[in-house]
């Protein structure tokens, strides 16, 4: 089709309303966008604004899987307009994601942005984009959430600085999830390959020694001293772990992280994985669902006040009537917490009142954080 018969088919796609001819609409503007850079014609202000302003309209009319459609076909496109680029990154998040992945059009300042505007789900595809810079990579230390850490720390091609590794492994102490994807850092220190060893598992810690050559009689004294201290009640300055604990929730929190990324982690897997004792996946999961701190989830856990547990389980969309069996599932597996009683599980019931789960989820970080 010559340009001309693509123009005016392009006009008269633009007088009509139907949402199949407004798809066609986009996609043939898209099309000949990318025929003209392909081409190495330079288009016009005039022009350029014009068809910033025609996806702009388009756009805020669109459908969901238009915009969908639409974000997969400009994730590379150097000549987007700006401003619709940024929308869409805002969009939910199977239509941001590619455009977070790839699209050159945002700079560090729109990546920022969406770290401090978005949700746990856009930040860690910020934290997961190529060739992050610097100043991306201390935002997102300074922001300090474990998931969005852990993404940041398995991107290999992310300019995480000296420091900034070292801050990363000094959260390892306490993110389990961070340990393995630190271990395969090609720029690890031994330095820090040295205290990374404290807190992982055998399998690391033999990745460990046979990478940086390390002394097996200095690391067991080190591991010695780290648990005398420990046992003596004084705060160390390694933390040892559980190796065979440690290896497991490594192993459920890796788990969770791939069903959310194939889409196929739901709140009815809370329940499927209570019944089968599995309570820390349980902990894992509802934490990513929730887009929750791991710590806050274990405190409610932990606590003798089971309306904790419910906001959380509110807020991932876990009906009322389903939370009895819960609760009651969670004190089997965690030597009968959270406590209360009958009383305390009856009033848990109002975290199910009549708001909506982003509601319950504010209210569950307040409370927890009080708590």
């Amino acid at each position: 089709m010559n340009q001309a018969a693509q123009t005016a088919q392009l006009l008269s796609l633009a007088r009509s309303r139907e949402p199949a001819d407004r798809e066609r609409l986009l996609a043939g503007i898209v099309e000949m966008c990318d025929a003209s850079q392909a081409a190495g014609h330079r288009t016009a202000p005039e022009v350029q604004a014009l068809l910033d302003s025609i996806f702009m309209t388009l756009v805020v009319e669109a459908e969901r899987d238009i915009r969908a459609r639409l974000a997969q076909s400009l994730a590379d496109a150097a000549w987007a307009p700006p401003a619709l680029i940024n929308i869409l990154a805002l969009d939910e998040i199977e239509i941001a994601r590619p455009i977070i992945a790839s699209s050159p059009i945002l700079q560090d300042q729109d990546l920022i942005r969406l770290l401090v505007q978005a949700t746990l789900e856009h930040q860690i595809e910020v934290a997961r984009r190529p060739r992050l810079s610097p100043a991306v990579v201390e935002a997102i230390l300074t922001k300090d959430e474990s998931a969005v850490l852990t993404a940041l720390a398995s991107n290999p091609t992310a300019q995480i600085s000296p420091d900034g590794l070292r801050r990363l492994v000094d959260r390892a102490r306490e993110v389990v999830a961070l340990r393995l994807p630190l271990a395969r850092r090609s720029n690890l220190s031994g330095d820090l390959a040295e205290q990374l060893y404290l807190w992982v598992g055998d399998t690391l810690r033999d990745t460990l020694t046979a990478r940086f050559q390390l002394d097996p009689d200095k690391m067991a004294r080190a591991v010695e001293a780290s648990l005398h201290a420990a046992h003596a009640g004084e705060p160390p300055t390694d933390r040892p772990a559980d190796e065979p604990e440690e290896d497991r929730e490594a192993m459920e929190a890796a788990l969770v992280e791939k069903l959310n990324a194939a889409d196929q982690l739901r709140p009815g897997y809370l329940m499927r994985v209570l019944r089968e004792r599995r309570l820390p996946l349980f902990v894992f999961a509802l934490a990513r669902l929730g887009g929750f701190e791991i710590r806050q989830v274990r405190r409610a856990v932990d606590s003798n006040r089971p309306e904790l547990l419910a906001l959380a389980c509110s807020a991932v969309g876990i009906d009322r009537s389903v939370f009895p069996t819960i609760l009651a599932l969670v004190r089997e597996l965690n030597g009968g917490l959270p406590g209360g009683g009958a009383e305390a599980a009856r009033k848990a019931s109002g975290a199910f009142g009549p708001f909506a789960p982003d509601i319950a989820a504010m209210a569950f970080r307040q409370a927890v954080s009080a708590a």
